[in-house]
């Protein structure tokens, strides 16, 4: 009888360091990592918008065209 007993002190001391069985410590690390993912994501969001944006010439003008009706000082026909 001594041993089924033991055998079940280790087997429950396996399942609570065990993640399928511990509910409370692996909802807390899913926590966690949802987070850091989502930091990741957002972070290399940023670093993309940052060196994909839309570089002006050294003179200040920009390099795409625009039209001459939609300047600041527009020019009519």
């Amino acid at each position: 009888m001594s041993n089924q007993q033991e055998y079940q002190q280790e087997l429950e001391k396996v399942q609570d360091k065990d993640f399928t069985h511990n509910w409370v410590s692996s909802s807390g690390f899913l926590f966690y990592l949802q987070v850091a993912c989502l930091v990741a994501f957002v972070l290399g969001g940023c670093y993309m918008l940052y060196t994909k944006r839309f570089d002006k010439e050294g003179n200040g003008t920009s390099s795409a065209p625009v039209q001459e009706s939609s300047l600041y000082t527009p020019k009519y026909k």
